[in-house]
């Protein structure tokens, strides 16, 4: 590894955390969730990480065998970064830590969020007791980035890319998509503000956010 720190304990758990519990390290992991990204891609998802940081977290989860990096044929030929067979298996990690996280009091619901992650939130909220039969499929388009969203037998299919014959295409910004989902925006409201646009059928909208019950945070402690 790159890093000489490690906690020297032989725990699975503290292992684990000497792999990627280095700041950003499972936000980079996050972020190439969906598939591969060139660096500047990956940096975009990250705007609060410096370049340098971006770099040294990416030749440390390379050498740990997490991330690979490679060259696309044409016409891109450009280089990559995804994640190993291995790396994609802390998916579930980041869905569960993000339910756990989803819980917190502190969370800053106004901060920025990227499409991959807004995306991971779907995966966690998604709750298939509260989707009542559910089967559609939605284009999610987030300026250049679409997303597939399939909603079958009670569960949550999300690709990267663009949906053939979709029931709903959802064009907004991560933002406002996010305030939605968290009922800190009406639907009603944001389309009629312009903010988000609807094409297709848009019961088919309201029964996929109405999949994403949102969890009772708990209580902050008292000061």
């Amino acid at each position: 590894m790159g890093s000489p720190r490690t906690y020297g304990d032989a725990c699975a758990a503290a292992h684990a955390l000497d792999l990627v519990g280095e700041r950003w390290a499972l936000l980079v992991v996050r972020e190439l969730l969906l598939g591969p990204k060139r660096f500047s891609d990956l940096r975009s998802g990250l705007p609060n990480a410096g370049p340098n940081r971006v770099s040294q977290r990416l030749r440390e989860l390379e050498e740990a065998g997490i991330v690979r990096r490679r060259k696309l044929g044409p016409p891109a030929r450009s280089w990559v970064y995804e994640l190993t067979e291995w790396g994609q298996q802390l998916r579930p990690v980041l869905v569960q830590l993000g339910r756990w996280g989803r819980l917190s009091p502190f969370r800053d619901l106004d901060a920025g969020i990227s499409v991959d992650a807004l995306m991971l939130a779907l995966q966690g909220d998604f709750a298939s007791e509260a989707s009542d039969g559910l089967s559609a499929t939605y284009a999610l388009v987030f300026g250049d980035d679409r997303v597939a969203a399939r909603v079958a037998d009670g569960d949550i299919d999300i690709t990267r890319g663009e949906p053939t014959a979709p029931d709903a295409t959802i064009t907004t910004d991560t933002r406002t998509f996010a305030a939605v989902l968290t009922r800190r925006r009406r639907l009603e409201e944001a389309v009629r503000a312009g903010d988000v646009t609807v094409s297709g059928d848009l019961n088919a909208v309201e029964r996929l956010l109405d999949s994403f019950p949102r969890p009772e945070a708990v209580e902050t402690p008292p000061a």
